[in-house]
């Protein structure tokens, strides 16, 4: 499975699946990253964390932990 760490500025996918438990699963789901959702990398940090990426027309910045922990197409 790809997941949303693993794409270069520039790349796109959709959200396929969300891991995690608890708080930190419903913390993504607030922020917007639900299933279905078109998500673009902007920007990587120089040292490669936080990234910033495009959703539902607003910019957000997640740290890699967070992000590997969604599953993309």
């Amino acid at each position: 499975m790809k997941t949303l760490d693993k794409l270069k500025p520039g790349e796109s996918g959709t959200v396929k699946r969300l891991n995690g438990e608890g708080a930190v699963k419903r913390r993504i789901m607030d922020m917007g990253l639900t299933k279905g959702t078109e998500v673009t990398v902007r920007k990587v940090a120089p040292l490669g964390d936080p990234i910033e990426i495009t959703l539902r027309g607003y910019e957000l910045s997640l740290r890699l932990e967070e992000a590997a922990k969604i599953e993309i197409d």
